[in-house]
């Protein structure tokens, strides 16, 4: 079904995201902007409602005397409140940083201090309680504002830069001009994982975002009415340009999921048409085919598997890249015996399916194309805003990541390294110029760390990367080395891996030192045959536990699920070790495959 985009917003008609914000709520006041859960009941919000209450953020704000450039933090699951802080907030040339709900205190706390944060916003009372176990090394913030209202207020001494919304916001406001603010100046300060242990500040512009969001357009349609279901965090750069800043310029809805365990619940309520997500969701989905597949009979799943391999000729047909067969003429009735069936629990509604932060597994990607739902998979880094390439819904490569967007330049450098160079890189590292020079060259090219091959079509491959990043499916990017030098401090361990690419969690794979071994079992009760005790839960539970106490001074991404311990030490003779004693993570995920695929079983 074609849709015409009849109402965009060019980013030299907004200026800036505010700017944006302003000129949808002026050509679309009266239709829906927002739908969220509170109180028991979904919820409405008009784009002019939206503005309304941007207008009392913005008059709190300007009254704590802060000025231009003065970072503010979001730290909110996805909901009205977060969007009318952000606007509010760049409205005043304040320079947002969203913090992720979940991450650790200590995480936290350097974020919050390396960007000097003079307002953070949060939920609720749980949120509270963990930031008061650092609330000494929170000196810098002039005033916490809590979306609930927090008991804390009345038991914690009595810390009077703590405000609930209700104390913190007028009744009313009347919105007032923003303050004059170029498209190139600073906007967001996004933090991202660095292989030394820290996370690193991204430096986004104003145009960065906006030419991002505009150039996505080119790939798929939008218009004001289709309606994205919103659940990844938009602390996450993928969710906040394009399910955020690309629905205001296109006039969509925005639907605020309730939680990722609500979601299916969600999907069937909202039924939105446009769904942006990481690759984990998808998996999640084709998993639960598979289960009800497995517990069915062989004629529903002989029936399943038929219907797919005709959507996906069919498919390639449509794409000029197959011929047309005598099976399509079964399609209406496939379509109906199997496709809208699985695609009524996703809201039977979805126009189209959009996939990034992390790889896609083929597999995944041909089931729902086969079943009639376009997956569009893209690729990019926190670092360009995020999107660098995509695929068209008319020229789409499920197993490659796209071709680059408008005004994106890509060129091969050593090893095949993409760099990349366009308006949506970053403006550099906060604080950091060694990191940007390190990433950035004299004449802008970014260098992604990715190792691609580039096809006669233009549609990029990933191949490898240069770094030892592991992207989980979850988009979560973590830099494993330093985890393991740390797991290296404790005797038990010899050698370390972690392991999590394109899965949704971190195992590790562990050469045990034997005599540690039978002092660790002796001083916890455990069984002393190792490795095969791991066949007893608490013997991996006990692991686990001093695995946790090794990584405990670091950010949230770092947290082992499963771990694999082995007797045998990683060598040059096995061929796991170079010369100069480097692992070989290729060769020892190779080598354990089965045993890593078992760590993940019970997921």
């Amino acid at each position: 079904m074609q849709v015409q985009q009849n109402d965009v917003i060019t980013p030299q008609q907004a200026g800036t995201l505010y700017g944006l914000f302003v000129e949808r709520a002026r050509r679309s006041a009266d239709k829906v902007a927002y739908r969220h859960f509170e109180r028991d009941a979904w919820r409405d919000l008009t784009w002019s409602e939206m503005l309304a209450e941007v207008a009392r953020w913005q008059a709190a704000l300007a009254g704590l005397g802060l000025q231009r450039g003065d970072r503010v933090a979001i730290m909110l699951r996805n909901c009205p409140y977060w969007v009318m802080f952000d606007q509010a907030a760049m409205s005043l040339g304040l320079v947002v940083v969203p913090l992720y709900t979940v991450d650790r205190p200590d995480n936290i706390a350097y974020i919050v201090n390396n960007a000097d944060i003079k307002v953070l916003l949060f939920e609720n009372d749980e949120q509270w309680q963990a930031l008061r176990t650092v609330r000494s090394r929170l000196g810098g913030v002039k005033c916490f504002v809590s979306i609930a209202t927090v008991s804390a207020t009345v038991n914690d001494g009595g810390e009077l830069r703590l405000k609930s919304m209700t104390e913190f916001l007028p009744e009313t406001a009347r919105l007032f001009a923003s303050q004059p603010c170029e498209a190139n100046s600073l906007a967001s300060i996004i933090y991202t994982s660095g292989t030394t242990g820290q996370p690193k500040g991204v430096m986004l512009s104003h145009a960065n975002m906006l030419s991002n969001a505009h150039a996505c357009l080119d790939f798929f349609p939008v218009n004001e009415d289709d309606i994205f279901l919103s659940f990844l965090p938009l602390s996450h750069t993928f969710e906040r340009t394009v399910g955020y800043y690309l629905s205001v310029m296109a006039g969509a809805k925005v639907a605020f999921a309730r939680s990722i365990a609500q979601l299916s619940g969600d999907m069937h309520i909202i039924r939105p048409t446009i769904l942006v997500s990481v690759p984990r969701i998808y998996e999640r989905i084709y998993g639960a085919i598979r289960t009800r597949l497995d517990e069915s009979s062989p004629l529903k799943r002989k029936l399943f598997d038929f219907a797919v391999d005709i959507g996906w000729a069919r498919f390639l047909h449509q794409q000029g890249r197959g011929a047309w067969q005598a099976s399509f003429l079964l399609w209406p009735l496939m379509q109906k015996l199997v496709a809208q069936k699985v695609l009524d629990h996703l809201g039977g509604r979805l126009r189209v399916a959009l996939s990034g932060g992390a790889a896609l597994p083929p597999e995944v990607s041909r089931v729902f194309v086969g079943l009639g739902l376009p997956v569009i998979q893209g690729y990019g880094l926190t670092e360009t805003s995020p999107v660098i390439s995509a695929n068209h819904l008319e020229n789409n490569f499920p197993d490659s990541v796209g071709q680059p967007i408008r005004d994106m330049q890509v060129m091969l450098g050593e090893q095949n390294v993409l760099l990349v160079k366009g308006p949506n890189v970053m403006l550099g590292y906060w604080d950091n110029p060694q990191a940007t020079q390190a990433i950035i060259d004299a004449d802008g090219w970014l260098d992604t760390g990715d190792i691609v091959r580039i096809s006669e079509t233009g549609h990029i491959y990933i191949t490898g990367r240069t770094k030892d990043i592991i992207v989980m499916s979850n988009g979560e990017k973590v830099p494993p080395a330093d985890m393991e030098i740390a797991l290296l401090h404790d005797p038990l361990f010899e050698q370390v891996m972690i392991f999590g690419e394109a899965h949704p969690y971190l195992v590790a794979l562990a050469v045990v030192n034997a005599e540690a071994w039978q002092q660790f079992a002796k001083e916890t009760g455990v069984r002393a045959d190792m490795p095969e005790a791991l066949a007893d839960s608490r013997v991996e539970g006990k692991v686990l536990e001093r695995i946790a106490r090794s990584l405990r001074g670091f950010p949230g991404y770092a947290h082992v699920r499963r771990v694999l311990l082995l007797r045998e030490p990683w060598a040059m003779e096995n061929d796991l070790l170079t010369p100069t004693l480097k692992l070989k993570r290729n060769k020892v995920a190779k080598q354990f495959a089965n045993e890593i695929k078992n760590l993940y079983k019970r997921h």
